[in-house]
């Protein structure tokens, strides 16, 4: 159980994980990790704030027998709320009527949120438990996006035990089309007023 936990890590880092890795010489540079502080267990605000910028995101479940299943959720930045220290939550929009991770979570609350954002190269892990809250229409109102076209089924709230910054190796650089369409259009409004200002310089000379 978590509460048994020494360290928060300890999470992620069970005691087989922990042979392994002193099988493989990472263990020290963890055990000092951990006696520093280890991980996070609450929302910083930094992390609220990269939380407020995803329009995407996985989370995984299990079932009872442990078989793991990973989402992909969307949505306008902010679709994903930070609702206290402790506390994510989603509207959970209509999809394709699976339910996969609503009954993985209503046997096994355990869940995992992973964050990337490709343009910056930064993800981050997030370990806690989840419930789905099918009856309470203000809750999802209220974390249902402005203007968004998608119809709100239910809400998940997420409950935050530990989270890890990862280090950026091995990200692709990737950046979404409308950001590209207009850093594109800012650039040829910086050529056009430097092309404008050249005509002008040339006019002054003749």
């Amino acid at each position: 159980m978590e509460s048994a936990h020494r360290y928060p890590s300890d999470v992620a880092f069970t005691p087989a994980v922990k042979a392994i890795q002193a099988r493989k010489g990472s263990r020290r540079a963890y055990g000092q990790m951990e006696e520093r502080g280890s991980w996070n267990t609450r929302i910083t605000p930094e992390l609220a704030d990269f939380i407020a910028m995803q329009t995407s995101f996985f989370l995984a479940t299990a079932n009872r027998e442990g078989q793991p299943y990973i989402q992909h959720r969307g949505g306008p930045a902010g679709f994903l709320r930070v609702v206290d220290d402790k506390t994510i939550a989603f509207a959970d929009f209509a999809g394709n009527r699976q339910y996969i991770t609503a009954g993985n979570l209503a046997e096994n609350p355990k869940a995992h949120l992973f964050l990337i954002d490709y343009a910056e190269r930064r993800r981050v892990k997030i370990w806690g438990t989840a419930r789905v809250v099918e009856d309470d229409a203000s809750l999802t109102a209220k974390l249902m996006p402005e203007g968004y076209k998608a119809r709100p089924e239910q809400a998940i709230l997420f409950t935050v035990s530990a989270w890890d910054a990862n280090c950026p190796q091995h990200i692709p650089q990737r950046f979404a089309a409308e950001e590209v369409v207009k850093l594109l259009a800012e650039r040829d409004r910086r050529i056009e007023a430097l092309e404008a200002e050249n005509r002008k310089l040339r006019a002054s000379n003749v």
